[in-house]
């Protein structure tokens, strides 16, 4: 497939970028920063823009087959929804419509997988603002009528790829560790690609 990566110089992005040229994809990485993407390959086009201007999207999606969302900004909000509206919109300008998107465990009816520290330290004060962002980011892409899957993953660590984690569990479960590789949510994400078991739906992720 031809498919295009928002966020991909970030921790999550890095991985998706590699992993996706492994798989065979035609991948094009769009950043703002090119010089922190220091890879090279016949099938990797790397194009700088901003993903708060919409006309920078636009061109970029162009003759895409599907886009995978791992936009972030730290404990900070905006970016991650408002990239996400002018994702949304040039999709629909250039008929695009697989979307998968990376959120937050915690993020809507997963609030419930969460323990005391991560529902009232973490997100309830030191990562609010970024909670928020993701839950407008969530909002927008629910409400896009595009082919969409939600991932929601717990914590990052630096793990290995193992391939071996938990998805899709009940909101309410407190059984997970709320930790996964950074390795292993790049692979969950790209096997949404063409898997339909979550279409429509937000799965969480964690070990």
């Amino acid at each position: 497939m031809n498919i295009i990566i928002f966020g991909s110089t970030g921790s999550i992005g890095q991985h998706l970028v590699k992993q996706s040229l492994e798989a065979g994809h035609t991948v094009t990485a769009f950043t703002r920063s090119p010089n922190k993407l220091n890879l090279n390959h016949i099938q990797l086009n790397i194009i700088q823009g901003d993903v708060l201007n919409q006309e920078d999207v636009e061109k970029a999606i162009k003759n895409q087959d599907a886009v995978i969302c791992v936009l972030g900004a730290g404990r900070k909000g905006e970016v991650r929804s408002r990239g996400t509206q002018h994702i949304i919109h040039a999709m629909k300008s250039n008929g695009v419509t697989r979307l998968i998107c990376q959120s937050s465990l915690g993020v809507g009816d997963s609030r419930k997988n969460l323990n005391f520290f991560w529902k009232y330290i973490m997100f309830g004060l030191l990562l609010r603002p970024a909670y928020h962002d993701h839950e407008l980011q969530e909002a927008h892409v629910k409400a896009s009528n595009l082919d969409w899957v939600i991932v929601r993953p717990g914590a990052f660590t630096d793990g290995e790829r193992t391939g071996d984690y938990r998805h899709g569990f009940d909101p309410i479960d407190q059984s997970t560790v709320l930790k996964i590789s950074r390795a292993d949510v790049a692979d969950f994400l790209l096997k949404q690609l063409f898997d339909n078991r979550y279409l429509h739906q937000s799965p969480g992720l964690s070990y």
